[in-house]
């Protein structure tokens, strides 16, 4: 089963993935955590991504897709995934359509993770006090940008998938064992 989180920046993605991945016993793919990985190597290409980071803007579609690319190789996805944080934009999203159909795959589900917006904002500040500390992509700043960057570029990432048939609809602004269960009851109907 092939699997795409979607939602705005502190919809719970990387929770709900979680919890999913062992569920499933997927492999959850976190663009996020990747780049941060990157970044933490300190590598040419790490420092370029702190840059984007740092400035709350959204790494560059060629530079997301090699790593996507890379990753979706490997055995443990041969079974299937999950995708946290990719793709972004619809170009990001055409790409890992061909790319899976090269592999003889194709995305089974697009689970959709809506948060109102004060919710979303609240959750991003809450979460520098949860990790012990803010995430340069954490501060009401960037955390604003982030959430207009979404909706200009991201959101239309959805009707892709609506076209396909893909997209289930969460309410992720309930508390985490209501939002599991409605997944759960979205990828076995």
């Amino acid at each position: 089963m092939n699997i795409i989180l979607f939602g705005a920046p502190g919809a719970g993605k990387g929770t709900q993935g979680a919890r999913l991945a062992a569920e499933r016993r997927l492999p959850l793919l976190s663009t996020g955590d990747m780049l941060r990985a990157e970044v933490a190597a300190a590598s040419p290409l790490g420092q370029e991504i702190q840059h984007i980071l740092d400035a709350g803007d959204l790494v560059p579609d060629v530079t997301i897709i090699e790593v996507i690319a890379a990753r979706l190789a490997e055995t443990d996805c041969e079974h299937g995934f999950i995708l946290d944080g990719f793709p972004r934009t619809l170009a990001q999203a055409v790409a890992l359509d061909d790319m899976l159909a090269h592999m003889a795959r194709s995305v089974d589900h697009v689970l959709v993770l809506e948060v109102d917006e004060p919710t979303l904002t609240a959750r991003i500040a809450g979460r520098a006090a949860e990790s012990g500390g803010p995430r340069t992509d954490d501060s009401a700043e960037i955390a604003a940008k982030r959430l207009a960057i979404y909706h200009a570029q991201s959101a239309p990432v959805v009707p892709h998938y609506e076209a396909k048939g893909l997209v289930r609809r969460v309410d992720g602004g309930r508390d985490m064992d209501a939002v599991a269960a409605d997944i759960a009851g979205a990828l076995d109907a």
